[in-house]
């Protein structure tokens, strides 16, 4: 892992869009904790409002808090997977059956521009067009933001977005 710290990010560094959800424990608290310790690996350039939302995939376990950031940050983009991983860690999230309960989950939307497709690294996320509980929060600080591969905008795609799941806004972030 990249052990230096990028807290005054130059222009060659990217802007991170992640999605953040927690629907075990203090949730908001677990969510607010997860962008403090981000802020350790880039500059938090933007926080969404905290939605409430139906888990995705399995409907038999609490709801998410989520949320949506953009993190200015050099790291190289598995660098910055690795930090995201140890975060999630450090937070006790434990990897269980996929769409289990989670003290924290951190997924990588976008990094920048960028297309990636390595082992364990795909980027754009190849999902979130699809799932409602990102869009809302991307919606909120990114609605211009073009995918890179698709050519739609967040807008866009949250207009055309078919996911039936209720997403509510329960409060600003600060």
């Amino acid at each position: 892992m990249r052990t230096s710290v990028n807290h005054n990010p130059s222009d060659e560094a990217d802007d991170v869009y992640l999605s953040l959800g927690s629907n075990i424990e203090d949730r908001e608290e677990n969510l607010r904790t997860s962008v403090n310790e981000l802020s350790s690996i880039g500059e938090i350039v933007k926080v969404s409002s905290i939605f409430q939302t139906e888990p995705w995939g399995r409907r038999d376990q609490n709801d998410f808090l989520n949320i949506a950031c953009i993190l200015k940050c050099g790291f190289a983009p598995l660098d910055l997977l690795e930090a995201i991983l140890e975060i999630e860690r450090r937070m006790g999230r434990m990897r269980g059956a996929e769409w289990s309960p989670r003290t924290i989950d951190i997924d990588i939307v976008f990094i920048g521009d960028s297309l990636i497709d390595e082992p364990g690294l795909t980027v754009p996320h190849p999902h979130f067009h699809q799932r409602r509980f990102v869009l809302e929060p991307l919606m909120e600080i990114a609605p211009e933001f073009q995918h890179p591969k698709f050519g739609k905008t967040i807008s866009q795609l949250h207009k055309s977005c078919s996911d039936p799941c209720e997403v509510n806004l329960i409060k600003r972030w600060n």
